[in-house]
């Protein structure tokens, strides 16, 4: 017996979240039938180059398959279906399959499954150190290994990843001698001290982060600008680069790889209210304009920009990865060509929603308040908008 308006079927073909995000990567076309209500899928869906997407609630299916139902479905196939933890959307392809749809697969586990996926590309570059990028599809966030000899430091861990990135490390052959934060996220909960709890890496902090009242009741280190982390026989230098926070550190890799948080990222540059609010937005906007124009467009244009987001549109380097060289995001933001009263403008001019649950997130990461583990995945749902509107920078 069910509590569910319908019986889960047991025999519908299904994809794992983490092979479905490899076909997203590739650019496939494909079709999302998504059967969540229609509240549940505005902020927070699967979405990016190749794909179809439509909402079509599991409700409307109770009934059976309708002329309007089937007029609704995307026409890329395969068609996967999709809901909260993989039942619903079991019973719609279950219908579809039925109704002679071709090519119809439930997404095993759902968005529960979906949020759970963290891919990782090692970056085609030319340093002694090796550089991967995990991303999180889910939410867009990126982070960090450096690997050098035995030696690996991780910059940006989330939280839900801490295990995953200790394995990556040891799949190098390197064990993690540090866990970094660019700066106090405002989209996802750091792992920097589950690391340290759990697996006892060091956990470092830029120095200007201690100013905002951080408060950890385990120890830290921090990083000042111009100070490094050694990792084998490779030095990332500490740059710090505040717009997006007071204490935004970027970190320089071989002067070959810039790690820039989320102060400058492939299609936009970083928002500036998530710290002091509107209030104090204009000052940080004025700030992130002298830091870009001072401390990042001064590096070589031949740097790899290596950010901290990801949206669903964001394009891909040639090695795969999210990363551009610094020339080509020059050329293609026009934001970054204007003066500074401009730039501000600009960037405050069309300001995409905050972040979901934002002061809590900060909280949590200042240490001001504790959440469990099994709550972190809720606090982080939604769109990470950490960025200032892509469209607009570039002067679309």
């Amino acid at each position: 017996m069910t509590d569910k308006p319908f019986e889960i079927p047991e025999t519908v073909e299904t994809i794992a979240p983490v092979a479905l995000a490899q076909q997203l990567a590739d650019g496939e076309p494909i079709g999302i039938l998504d059967t969540r209500a229609p509240d549940s899928v505005d902020d927070w869906r699967i979405d990016g180059p190749g794909v179809e997407f439509a909402n079509v609630p599991y409700y409307e299916f109770l009934d059976g398959v309708t002329d309007d139902s089937l007029a609704a479905l995307p026409d890329a196939r395969p068609l996967y279906t999709v809901c909260a933890k993989g039942e619903s959307s079991r019973f719609v392809a279950d219908r579809l399959d039925d109704a002679g749809v071709d090519d119809v697969i439930a997404v095993a586990d759902g968005m529960a499954g979906w949020e759970r996926v963290l891919t990782s590309t090692e970056l085609d570059v030319d340093t002694a150190a090796t550089v991967v990028q995990f991303h999180r599809p889910a939410s867009g966030c990126l982070s960090y290994l450096v690997v050098s000899g035995d030696e690996a430091v991780v910059v940006d861990p989330l939280r839900a990843f801490a295990d995953d990135y200790v394995a990556a490390a040891a799949d190098h052959g390197a064990d993690l001698v540090a866990a970094v934060d660019t700066h106090v996220h405002a989209d996802h909960v750091s792992g920097v001290r589950a690391l340290q709890r759990d697996h006892g890496v060091p956990t470092m902090v830029p120095a200007g982060a201690v100013q905002r009242g951080l408060d950890y009741e385990s120890p830290y280190q921090t990083i000042a600008d111009g100070e490094t982390i050694s990792v084998g026989s490779v030095a990332i230098e500490a740059v710090h680069t505040p717009g997006h926070t007071s204490g935004m550190t970027s970190f320089l890799v071989e002067d070959t790889v810039l790690l820039t948080g989320d102060g400058l990222f492939v299609e936009s540059v970083a928002r500036p209210d998530l710290e002091d609010g509107d209030e104090g937005a204009p000052d940080a906007a004025s700030q992130l304009y002298e830091t870009l124009q001072e401390r990042v467009l001064s590096l070589p244009e031949a740097t790899v920009v290596a950010p901290g987001h990801a949206s669903d549109g964001t394009p891909r380097a040639a090695d795969g990865s999210f990363t551009a060289r610094l020339g080509d995001i020059v050329d293609s933001l026009d934001v970054l060509t204007l003066e500074r009263a401009a730039f501000v403008e600009r960037v405050l001019g069309d300001m995409p929603p905050r972040p979901t649950n934002y002061e809590e997130i900060i909280a949590t990461n200042l240490g001001e308040q504790q959440v469990a583990d099994d709550l972190v995945a809720e606090l982080e749902r939604g769109p990470n908008n950490c960025a200032a509107s892509a469209d607009t920078m570039r002067g679309d």
